[in-house]
């Protein structure tokens, strides 16, 4: 069972982010780039996100659909769902 963000998987692997299935024409990778601390937690406080395309034989820049920088994980995430929904919707 893997954590599910609006219907989609959502792994993390250090300070990345993958959200979707590989099974599907689209996933949205995120990176964390800068945090700060709060309270003793560090927030996100910029996040690149980028739509990318899941088909074998495309090299990495080729793979690229959309991308973006948001401020915070929370509006990443936002942005992140609405692209993924709609690129995987439009098969």
């Amino acid at each position: 069972n893997s954590l599910q963000y609006k219907g989609f998987p959502l792994l993390r692997k250090d300070n990345i982010l993958y959200y979707g299935s590989m099974s599907d024409s689209h996933i949205i990778m995120m990176q964390i780039l800068e945090t700060k601390e709060e309270k003793g937690i560090k927030i996100a406080t910029r996040v690149s996100v980028q739509l990318q395309l899941t088909a074998e034989g495309l090299r990495a820049k080729e793979r690229i659909v959309k991308s973006t920088e948001k401020s915070s994980l929370w509006n990443a995430m936002d942005i992140a769902s609405i692209w993924l929904k709609r690129a995987n919707s439009s098969k």
